[in-house]
């Protein structure tokens, strides 16, 4: 039979931060949640575990958000991958590959490692309801291969989806007739179904590669992985995919482009995202800069200020003023990477 994990109402909903995750912190992993001041604040959460997995039915009448930074990821490095089926409302889901909104009918793949910001929005009969199911990440890839790290979607329309929907629902409303054993099968049988749609959506199967290209694509995955490592060199490179640096050259040369110039151009982009989604008082400058892998916040400044045309706290500055305004700030280089330095003179 489930249990209520948390109930909230007017009296309590200031208190969500210390209860959501159970009288004694036992479910999800830290992260910064609220719900949204409403003339009804009716949240109700409710829980159901099989072995190490929680199926958990989730109905407000208010919004919901939650926040997962990577400060909380230092904090607490537990690995939970979160299946949802979203019933009533709509769940936005942001990262740093963008926004994503999932709807009634829609299937939800989130994972705890990766930082994300989720609003639980009601519809226009002030509803918002979620069958989701909480599962350690190393028990779902041995049903899901392809990679969920910052988030899949799909819409349940396969039969395999529908089912395994109904088995956990059929898991969670239990009370008493499933015993351990059965609810762990059918669980189970719900992760195979799951594991089987997912494989079988079109837009999910990778084409064929050749060997290069996979070089090459696990060449970017590390380069991207260590981005933030003021060493990060082509010998370092190399040796991690294991492969000569003199294909390495080759490898980025299909690419059209070097490895000093990719370095840099990474950096440089993702420092100017972070620069115009984050707040001031929450990571200064400098903290971006040594976050992209520049070992200066001055050296960093001189190669922002040569490519967009502005220092950082400028276009931070502009940034801030046209959000403000409601105004969308798209900021073209000033030169498209103009005479790019060595491996070495880049890292310094």
């Amino acid at each position: 039979m489930a249990e209520t994990l948390f109930s909230l109402d007017k009296r309590n909903y200031h208190e969500c931060q210390q209860v959501f995750r159970g009288t004694r912190e036992q479910e999800y992993y830290r992260g910064d949640f609220w719900v949204e001041e409403a003339s009804n604040v009716d949240v109700r959460s409710e829980r159901k575990t099989v072995g190490a997995i929680s199926i958990i039915k989730q109905r407000s009448a208010a919004n919901l958000f939650f926040r997962r930074s990577r400060q909380h990821i230092r904090e607490d490095a537990t690995d939970l991958s979160i299946l949802w089926f979203v019933k009533h409302g709509e769940m936005a889901f942001s990262n740093q590959c963008g926004n994503k909104v999932a709807r009634p009918g829609d299937f939800v793949i989130t994972r705890s490692m990766s930082p994300f910001f989720i609003e639980c929005r009601t519809d226009g009969d002030n509803v918002h309801e979620v069958l989701h199911v909480t599962v350690p990440t190393h028990i779902l890839r041995a049903y899901i291969q392809q990679d969920f790290s910052t988030g899949l979607f799909m819409p349940v329309e396969r039969a395999e989806m529908a089912i395994a929907e109904n088995i956990l629902t059929d898991v969670f409303e239990d009370d008493g007739g499933f015993g351990e054993e059965s609810a762990r099968l059918l669980v189970d049988t719900a992760f195979g179904l799951i594991g089987n749609a997912v494989r079988a959506t079109e837009e999910l199967q990778p084409a064929r590669q050749s060997i290069a290209d996979r070089r090459l694509e696990e060449v970017l995955r590390f380069i991207e992985v260590h981005l933030s490592d003021p060493q990060l060199s082509t010998a370092m490179v190399a040796k991690g995919c294991g492969i000569s640096p003199r294909y390495l050259s080759f490898l980025l040369r299909l690419r059209e482009t070097s490895f000093s110039e990719l370095v840099w151009e990474q950096r440089l982009a993702k420092a100017k995202d972070w620069l115009a989604s984050s707040d001031p008082r929450d990571i200064s400058i400098s903290e971006i800069a040594y976050g992209v892998g520049f070992k200066s916040p001055a050296h960093f400044s001189r190669m922002f200020k040569r490519v967009f045309g502005a220092n950082p706290r400028e276009y931070r500055g502009e940034c801030g003023v046209r959000e403000a305004e409601g105004v969308t700030m798209q900021m073209e280089p000033a030169e498209r990477f103009p005479e790019y330095p060595s491996a070495g003179q880049l890292l310094q």
